[in-house]
């Protein structure tokens, strides 16, 4: 393998790794796998505020990892890409998955 030919892309996985390892933005990010959510919707399923919540989809959307649309006044946020919901998918299966043959 040629390792200094992956440097660059490695660089961006470790920034995205980073964003990630927020709880709140990784939650917001699993709700959105479900669909688009607006910040009053995901600041009510993770128990925040309003404006904490904000913060964080600030962070989010300045990394490219959401996409907004507005309807009205309401802002939704949904996942930007398929990179980055396969990637939330890998770490649902991997670690928030029911496991089969679990405690019956």
């Amino acid at each position: 393998m040629q390792y200094d030919d992956m440097k660059p892309m490695a660089e961006t996985v470790a920034d995205l790794m980073k964003t990630l390892a927020h709880p709140n933005r990784l939650l917001a990010l699993c709700a959105m796998m479900e669909k688009e959510r607006s910040v009053g919707e995901l600041a009510e399923a993770l128990g925040m505020r309003d404006q904490a919540m904000s913060q964080q989809l600030a962070i989010l959307r300045n990394k490219g990892l959401v996409t907004t649309r507005r309807n009205g006044q309401t802002i939704y946020y949904g996942l930007a890409d398929a990179r980055i919901a396969t990637v939330m998918s890998a770490l649902y299966a991997t670690y928030c998955a029911p496991e089969d043959g679990a405690a019956a």
